[in-house]
């Protein structure tokens, strides 16, 4: 097993034993030059400063003890952000009614309101333009996509 499998198996043990993260979750872990390891945890209440650091000292206790890096490194442990893609349904779930840009694996762009996450799709709310003779029309639709489809889907951030 290596050091990314190992500490996120110390991670789901955690979710699954201690009731203050048992709703949890691992997006990523990566060990960068330098020996700086980035993990990143979000949970499906919300992700709170006080959960990564008490999760960040968890971890630093086992990356201390075994000396799996090292004297010398560095733990970043926060949650995803808005720049990173959504990895998993229930990422999706916590953004619903959030506008998302959705890239599919053609490379073709589907930009709408999240508006339901089902088992093997989401539900984009969008407008199209529709052409009435001389005069445009806007139409709401709902387009489905296949999470199979979907190569990455950001969040767009709006500022008000």
């Amino acid at each position: 097993m290596d050091l990314m499998e190992h500490l996120s198996q110390l991670l789901e043990e955690k979710y699954a034993t201690d009731e203050a993260f048992a709703d949890c979750f691992t997006v990523e872990i990566e060990l960068k030059p330098g020996n700086r390891l980035s993990v990143f945890a979000d949970s499906d209440s919300g992700m709170t400063f006080e959960k990564c650091q008490k999760l960040s000292r968890y971890l630093e206790g086992f990356l201390d003890t075994n000396k799996w890096l090292g004297d010398q490194y560095v733990l970043e442990f926060s949650s995803p952000g808005v720049s990173r893609p959504l990895k998993f349904a229930r990422q999706y779930v916590r953004n619903i009614g959030r506008t998302v840009t959705v890239t599919l694996h053609d490379k073709s762009q589907q930009v709408g309101v999240l508006k339901a996450v089902e088992d093997l799709q989401i539900i984009l709310a969008q407008v199209i333009v529709e052409k009435e003779g001389k005069k445009k029309k806007e139409v709401p639709v709902d387009t489905p996509i296949l999470f199979e489809n979907i190569e990455k889907t950001i969040v767009k951030v709006a500022f008000s």
